[in-house]
Parts: structure tokens; C-alpha cells; sequence
């Protein structure tokens, strides 16, 4: 009876050895796949946040067990590539080839998500980056072009403006940001249906910025700097411009977006809510 014993405790481990290893793949399997567009040309703020980024969200990640990857190669902009992921990050700019621009669109109707910091929402006609997308930046973000900006980059005191919505969960009503260089768009976004304001700047951060032009400084005014579409899985947020030694011509960092318990938390909110909940949060 004895070599059937051992055939049975053989059988036994191999048995216990693939339950685990089973029990260990679905552990470690990603809850989504994150991609991250990006340029980083041009302006060194925006490269500053794009590189700080790029480490940040893998460790991230790991932390809290999806999938991050990242491509400047906007041609991967297609059904094909997007399939693989469940979230898409713009970090600096948006597609502006027509086909790029069209499966982003396709993308996101069909239930993918998004989060876009800072200078993906720019349109400037006339400029390089030219208001010639009605769907994203009417429809889908809502804003309209950019109208102006404070400056130096400065930290604001935000308000909660929506206490319930998953990407403001465990935030205080009143905290403080990290500095920024703050947005002033065309369209007010209280009077869109379909945008749900979660953050703006509180009254107490006036005066915002330092000049030296007096209209880089806003004295007064409501001004969103998160907010969400209902009809899609989606997050913009203001913030991804770091302070930048411009003065001395040393192109230093000055500051850091990610380099903020709050702000770091809000990012992992929208992360969390546009990879695994739902379509919409009314």
C-alpha cells in the first residue's frame, strides 16, 4: 500500500501546487492597463511634470496593482493598440492627426477611460495648438479654448465642489495644491449639463500668482480645475506644470506635482474610478 500512499501525497502537493500558483497569477494580474501619451518638447515645465510622471506612476502601480505604460509615438493612437488598455493618460498635448483624433473618440464612447493633465485641454486659435477639435474640446471636455493663466506658477487652495463623487473620496472640503500654473477657459462649465465640477479654487487663494503682468495675477472669478464628463469614464485635471528656475536660465525644478499627500491622492481617486467603476458617477 505503501507506493500508492506516496503516488497520493505526490498527487496531493502537485494538486496544492497548481491551486497556488492559480491563486498567485490572479493575485498579481493587473486590474487594468494603463497608457500614457505623451510629447515632452518644447515647454521645460511640461517636460519636468512628464518625466516625474513616468516614475511616479509605475511605482504606483505596483502599489496598487495595475499595468503603466508609456509611448510618445502618438501613431499608436489606433483601435488596434488602444484595445490593450482600459485607461488612456495625456500628459502634455493631444493627437492631432484626424485618424489619431477619431479612435481616441471611438475609444472613449465605447467605455475606455481617461485622465488629462494641464496642457492636453490647451487650444489656442491662433497658435500651434489651434481650437480644430469641436468634439474634445467642446463636447468632451466642455471648456472651449484657453483664455488666459496666472503666473509664476503658483499653490492654490482648492475646494471640494463635489463630496460624493468617487474621485474626491477621503479629501478635505479646503486643501492646498501643489504650485501651478492655473487655466482660465472660454466656456463656463456651471451652465454644462453633462460636466460635473469636482474641485475649484477656493476665494481664499486670492490673490493667485505674481506677475509681473497684473493679468497674470486673478483677484477674483470661479475657476474649475477638475472636472468630469457623465457621459464618459473621464478626469481633467489642471494641474502637471512644476515651477521652473526660468530666471536664472538654469531650468531647475522648483517644485513637483507629485510631491503632495493630497494631490497624490486625488490622481490615485481618478485612476482607481475611470479603470475599474462605472460609466458614469450622476
Amino acid at each position: 500500500m505503501k507506493p500508492f500512499r506516496k503516488l497520493g501525497n505526490l498527487l496531493l502537493s502537485l494538486c496544492l501546487l497548481v491551486a497556488c500558483s492559480a491563486t498567485n497569477a490572479q493575485v498579481n494580474k493587473p486590474k487594468f492597463h494603463v497608457i500614457a501619451f505623451y510629447t515632452a518638447k518644447n515647454d521645460q515645465a511640461h517636460i519636468s511634470f512628464v518625466h516625474e510622471a513616468n516614475k511616479w506612476f509605475p511605482l504606483m502601480a505596483k502599489k496598487y496593482h495595475f499595468a503603466y505604460d508609456s509611448t510618445s509615438n502618438w501613431s499608436n493612437m489606433n483601435a488596434e493598440f488602444l484595445s490593450h488598455y482600459q485607461v488612456v493618460l495625456f500628459l502634455d498635448t493631444r493627437p492631432d492627426d484626424p485618424a489619431q483624433r477619431i479612435a481616441f473618440q471611438k475609444y472613449m464612447e465605447n467605455g475606455g477611460g481617461w485622465i488629462g493633465f494641464h496642457f492636453s485641454a490647451f487650444a489656442l486659435t491662433p497658435s500651434d495648438f489651434p481650437a480644430n477639435w469641436d468634439w474634445y474640446h467642446n463636447t468632451f471636455l466642455g471648456s472651449g479654448q484657453y483664455v488666459s493663466n496666472t503666473w509664476r506658477p503658483t499653490s492654490a487652495i482648492l475646494r471640494v465642489e463635489d463630496k460624493h463623487h468617487p474621485v474626491t473620496k477621503g479629501l478635505p472640503t479646503l486643501w492646498k495644491s501643489q504650485p501651478n500654473e492655473w487655466y482660465r477657459w472660454e466656456k463656463d462649465l456651471r451652465l454644462n449639463p453633462d460636466i460635473t465640477i469636482l474641485l475649484a479654487i477656493d476665494s481664499t487663494s486670492f490673490p493667485l500668482g505674481t506677475g509681473p503682468k497684473q493679468n497674470e495675477i486673478w483677484y477674483s472669478g470661479y475657476y474649475p480645475v477638475v472636472w468630469s464628463n457623465k457621459n464618459y469614464k473621464m478626469v481633467y485635471m489642471n494641474m502637471g506644470h512644476n515651477d521652473i528656475d526660468y530666471e536664472h536660465h538654469t531650468n531647475k525644478d522648483l517644485s513637483h506635482t507629485f510631491d503632495n499627500a493630497l494631490e497624490d491622492k486625488l490622481i490615485i481617486n481618478s485612476l482607481m474610478w475611470v479603470g475599474e467603476g462605472k460609466k458614469t458617477a450622476k
